[in-house]
């Protein structure tokens, strides 16, 4: 059995022009919705082995602050930069070479690769991945490359639903 948590990054700010899309980083907002989605994570005992980002600063910044929360070392993370501009298939690439020995893992990236990635892995259409949505996604296989269309969406969530 096989846990996979997509995440998308949590709000991110516009308000330097002159930052490049990949450097922006986090609003207030986005920090504080980070943390308390990490929380809710905790308080329902639902913690990765691993976490997976994308390079893009918003989304280190968010796995930083699920990580933190989770008692996971930072130096842990891993970082694939085709997650930046990626498609739902470099995730699913980047997914399928997991080791087998992990049996959960977080992916954190950006929007519409994650929510197709979503609807291209399980029988559920999820329309759009908000800011800091939450996607849990179980695979009975016991190798990450068997992950394909074969998943069970166990819960969406983000943080307007618990608000």
């Amino acid at each position: 059995m096989k846990t996979l948590f997509i995440v998308r990054h949590a709000k991110s700010s516009w308000s330097d022009s002159s930052l490049a899309d990949v450097d922006r980083p986090l609003k207030g907002r986005g920090v504080n919705d980070a943390y308390s989605a990490s929380e809710w994570l905790m308080n329902n005992n639902t913690v990765p082995e691993l976490i997976i980002s994308s390079s893009a600063t918003r989304a280190l910044h968010t796995a930083m602050i699920f990580a933190r929360n989770f008692d996971i070392d930072f130096s842990s993370i891993k970082i694939d930069a085709k997650l930046y501009e990626g498609n739902a298939k470099h995730y699913l690439k980047c997914i399928n070479t997991i080791d087998d020995n992990v049996s959960s893992v977080m992916v954190f990236g950006h929007n519409p690769s994650i929510t197709s990635l979503i609807n291209h892995l399980t029988n559920s259409t999820v329309s759009h991945v908000p800011t800091t949505g939450i996607a849990c996604l179980n695979f009975d296989v016991q190798h990450w490359r068997e992950v394909a269309g074969n998943g069970k969406l166990l819960f969406f969530d983000y943080p307007k639903l618990r608000k």
